[in-house]
């Protein structure tokens, strides 16, 4: 699945992250393009999110991202490496 990336718009939270995990924006831009949503959460303010899941090589990445229609921007929240602790191979659910 493809996702329409509009604009990106990083929150500091965001940032703050990516610069802790080395990963650039575009890394952010190509797991996002190339990316899966894994979970959704359409009652999130102020915009509807979700969780997706994208990768840089083998390399994992779950961002969290909001979508403002309005202004076609697509906005990141977080990022981390998903840990197979917490989440089922494939890194698509989370374990019980």
């Amino acid at each position: 699945m493809s996702m329409n990336v509009k604009m990106l718009v990083f929150r500091i939270h965001a940032l703050q992250r990516m610069a802790q995990r080395d990963i650039s924006p575009d890394d952010i831009r190509q797991s996002l393009e190339n990316g899966r949503v894994v979970e959704d959460y359409p009652d999130d303010k102020p915009y509807p999110s979700c969780l997706v899941l994208g990768w840089i090589g083998k390399r994992p990445l779950h961002i969290v991202i909001a979508e403002n229609t309005e202004s076609r921007e697509t906005i990141v929240i977080t990022v981390y490496e998903p840990d197979s602790i917490k989440w089922m191979s494939g890194f698509m659910r989370r374990k019980s």
